[in-house]
């Protein structure tokens, strides 16, 4: 490679909240960067630097092509059906996009590297809900999978074909082990951002009631802007190797709720509901990760603790509800 020349990143999925944090971490390095966004995406803001293409991790078809015309220095694959109770109703479609996807991509880079005899290194978002019925209270690198949801299982299948392609054709490839991490830019499908959503509308006056599932799952909870730092790091070491990313702490939905609203002065029992309805088939009840290994290898630390997210979150929903009512 010559160090003269800007660094390339591919970004799948960068029309999501990882997508936006780890583009704009990247183009701040002087990386050029590329997204990959599926033919129906809604339109996204283009920072310098980023440019976009179009692609399917259910097709691949044009992996190969991208690869060549690119010729990224990493690969960071984000993209998948992410939401879990989604995955209950659409499994076969999660199955595809999500796991067999991440093969669709390993096997675009191996073959793309034996083209033109040069690496390219490839990050996967592997997920915490993979641990599902935990063994153990808290989970590290070491930790049986035990999926929970089709979502998981998917997740499963992707962290084994890296591992495998990592071992079987030494590419650089690595998993992140992510834990839950928000952000204002969280999808208005997950229950955090369902939260402070409905928070903020709330304090305005634009609704009272919002209904959620589980109340008592607990969740360890960072900031999508700390992960990506992690996800580069990864991608930075000598070796190629999978990584637990977490803050180590657990929180309930309630509590969560009690940052929520509280940080407006309101009391979340007076307009919380549970309905049956967002119940999983199969819970996962709680979730705690250990990043002993990211911050001892990687020099990685959590910046932001789960009040502050909470509290981020909910601010962003109020100047933004604030700002569209008065639009309309």
């Amino acid at each position: 490679m010559d160090d003269t020349l800007p660094r390339v990143a591919l970004i799948t999925g960068i029309s999501g909240q990882d997508g936006y944090y780890l583009s704009k971490l990247l183009i701040e390095k002087g990386y050029v960067v590329h997204g990959l966004i599926p033919c129906n995406a809604p339109g996204i803001g283009e920072p310098p630097g980023l440019n976009l293409h179009y692609g399917d991790l259910a097709d691949g078809s044009n992996f190969g092509t991208l690869l060549d015309t690119i010729k990224p220095d990493e690969v960071y694959n984000l993209a998948a059906q992410s939401h879990v109770r989604l995955s209950f109703d659409l499994p076969i479609y999660t199955a595809d996009v999500t796991g067999v996807g991440v093969l669709r991509w390993l096997e675009a880079i191996r073959q793309h590297q034996q083209r033109i005899g040069r690496p390219v290194r490839f990050y996967q978002a592997s997920s915490s809900e993979m641990f599902g019925k935990v063994s153990t209270p808290i989970q590290n690198e070491q930790t049986p999978f035990h999926p929970r949801s089709p979502y998981a299982c998917a997740k499963v299948f992707g962290f084994w074909q890296t591992v495998n392609y990592r071992e079987a054709y030494g590419l650089f490839a690595c998993n992140g082990i992510l834990f839950n991490h928000e952000s204002p830019r969280r999808g208005e499908g997950f229950v955090t951002r369902k939260i402070t959503q409905a928070a903020a509308r709330i304090k305005l006056g634009l609704q009272d009631k919002l209904m959620l599932g589980n109340l008592d799952s607990q969740r360890d909870w960072g900031f999508a802007g700390d992960y990506v730092d992690a996800m580069w790091r990864m991608l930075q070491q000598p070796q190629p190797d999978d990584y637990v990313v977490a803050t180590g702490e657990t929180h309930t939905i309630r509590e969560f709720l009690d940052a929520a609203f509280g940080h407006l002065g309101l009391d979340w029992h007076k307009h919380v509901e549970q309905d049956p309805r967002f119940l999983r088939p199969a819970e996962v009840d709680t979730l705690r990760g250990d990043a002993s290994k990211a911050k001892r290898v990687l020099g990685w630390e959590p910046q932001v603790s789960c009040q502050q997210l909470a509290q981020m979150m909910v601010e962003a929903d109020l100047a933004y509800q604030m700002t569209n009512d008065k639009c309309n």
